[in-house]
């Protein structure tokens, strides 16, 4: 059950692919992509079905979700070239986090984190606020976060210290 839940936020972030921009079907397509992240952990959890497949199940649509929200976002919003830059410094520290660990540990690690989780929040609730907060204040705050969560991750795969286990989803 908890595989499909996390199936329907990949669903939702394709179809997002082909609603216009900050309308009523994106923000619908959005939440429920949103709702499905935070209830397929808990189902998995609570079923006891929570497994490694799962895990990496859940950061596949996380990704597919954050990768479609950039391609309908970036040509709308005016994302300033510093902005750009700290973010590409963020998706390469978390490329370096999984080289490695999959070196260290011959498999993709992904460490679902307090902070991570924290990041992913922000990241969540960060579209829905950029009609009344101008993105060079909000973006500094998600931005800090995430190379936070980025450096914070790496020192605990290198460190051997990351807790990999299926049931953080």
């Amino acid at each position: 059950m908890a595989n499909i839940i996390t199936g329907i936020r990949i669903v939702c972030g394709i179809v997002l692919l082909f609603c216009p921009v900050f309308s009523p079907a994106f923000y619908v397509l959005y939440i429920t992509a949103g709702v499905s992240d935070m209830a397929d952990g808990a189902v998995a959890r609570k079923t006891g079905t929570a497994s490694e497949f799962g895990s990496k199940l859940d950061t596949a649509a996380d990704f597919v979700l954050v990768v479609v929200c950039l391609i309908k976002l970036i040509p709308v919003i005016h994302v300033p070239a510093w902005l750009i830059i700290w973010i590409i410094v963020i998706a390469v520290i978390k490329a370096i986090n999984l080289i490695s660990g999959y070196v260290m540990r011959k498999q993709m690690v992904t460490l679902h984190t307090v902070m991570n989780k924290v990041t992913g929040i922000l990241l969540f609730v960060l579209p829905m606020t950029l009609t009344f907060i101008d993105l060079k204040y909000s973006g500094v705050f998600v931005s800090a976060a995430a190379t936070f969560a980025a450096i914070q991750e790496g020192h605990l795969i290198r460190t051997g210290t990351g807790n990999n286990d299926p049931a953080n989803r």
